[in-house]
Order: C-alpha cells, then sequence, then structure tokens
C-alpha cells in the first residue's frame, strides 16, 4: 500500500517553509542546529500551521510512545546509550544520532548525507558510540541499536553492504573506511544490545519518521 503524501514545515531552519517532499525539508535543516519542523496530511494544514506560532503545533505529530510494563521496563537498562539511523529513500538523505536511553539527551548526531542506507547509518551510528564512550573514559556503558544488521558488521569489524561508490557517497565511503579502521584498531568493553521493538517500543534513538 502507497504511503500518504505529507507536507513539511519547517520553522526553524536554513530556510524556513512549507516543503511537499521529506527530500526537499531535510535539506532546509541539514546543518541547522536546534531546527524545528513537523509533518502535516496536507498542504493547507502545513500553510496554516507555517502561519501560526510553531508552539502551538510543535508536539501535534509526535507519536505515541508504547506504555511499558513493570516487566518490560525492568528488562531495559537504562543506564545506557541508544543509537539508530534515519533514511528517506533506499539509498536516499540519511542521518543517524545517539541518545541517552532514559532521558533522551542527544549526544551526537551526523547528517543528513546523501545516498545513504540505513544499515551503513546504523552501523555508523554504533561505531561513533563506540568511539564516544571510549573517548570518555566509559567503557561500561551498554549500547543499544535495533538493527541485527549493524550489530553483525561491528562484531566482524566489516560494513558488508553493496552501496555504489559515487561522488555522491564518497563521505560515506569515509566514513566507512574510518569505522572499519577505528574497530580493527580499537578494543572496546562495552556490551552491544538487540533493542526489542516488539516489547519495547521504538528504540528512544528512533527519529519517528515511519
Amino acid at each position: 500500500m502507497a504511503k500518504s503524501k505529507k507536507f513539511y514545515v519547517v520553522w526553524v531552519g536554513n530556510s524556513p517553509g512549507v516543503f511537499d517532499s521529506w527530500t526537499a525539508c531535510q535539506l532546509s535543516i541539514k546543518g541547522y542546529p536546534g531546527a524545528k519542523y513537523k509533518s502535516f496530511k496536507t498542504r493547507a494544514a502545513a500553510e496554516a500551521a507555517f502561519s501560526d506560532d510553531l508552539n502551538t503545533h510543535i508536539d501535534t505529530n509526535v507519536k505515541t510512545k508504547k506504555v511499558l510494563d513493570p516487566a518490560a521496563q525492568k528488562a531495559i537498562n537504562w543506564e545506557s546509550l541508544a543509537v539508530d539511523a534515519a533514511c528517506s529513500g533506499n539509498p536516499g538523505i540519511m542521518e543517524y544520532q545517539g541518545v541517552d536511553t532514559k532521558t533522551g539527551l542527544q549526544f551526537f548526531h551526523q547528517g543528513p548525507f546523501n545516498g545513504g542506507t540505513n544499515n551503513v547509518g546504523e552501523f555508523l551510528a554504533l561505531v561513533h558510540a563506540l568511539a564516544y564512550l571510549q573517548k570518555k573514559g566509559n567503557d561500561s556503558t551498554p549500547i543499544y541499536s535495533d538493527s541485527r544488521t549493524a550489530m553483525a558488521w561491528v562484531r566482524k569489524r566489516k560494513a558488508n553492504t553493496k552501496l555504489a561508490k559515487t561522488p555522491t557517497t564518497k563521505i560515506l565511503w569515509e566514513l566507512i573506511a574510518r569505522a572499519e579502521k577505528w574497530l580493527r584498531e580499537n578494543h572496546y568493553k562495552n556490551e552491544i544490545i538487540k533493542w526489542k521493538t516488539e516489547e519495547w517500543g521504538e528504540i528512544p534513538a528512533d527519529f519517528g519518521r515511519k
């Protein structure tokens, strides 16, 4: 079933306005700290929201978080870091981030990158998290990921991606090579744990764009 079209409002960004594609929206917010944006189902709703105070609308499209039962709450190690990636298209515009599992505080964010894939983003996010914790002298904090593929690539110290090597993806291949080199040259004790989406809902680092 085809996804319904969405319209995007950027209140705070490089070029605030109403956009009719996620790609255009991402280009408007790329590299802009604290960008404020949301999606709407119709252009009319988006244009009305753009003319309004952003605080009136900023939470209207936030997905409802799954309420965890006590058993699930106890199963999660909240003193941890969670990573995730988002990609519009495959390949498409990709970005990734790492957050505090308990509070959602963002520790790092990279992208958007053109021509990426979700698996590449998930892999880079995991290695970034490992390097981030090592730099902090923290070898005990676990890392949650919802990607079995990325976890396998990290274990093998090799990103088994079929991403085409083009001028557009040059930066991504440089980042992949750097990540693989880091894995070959460094040892880590931080446990990487599979986030159980079916039981716990979306991982805290999820970008909320599904």
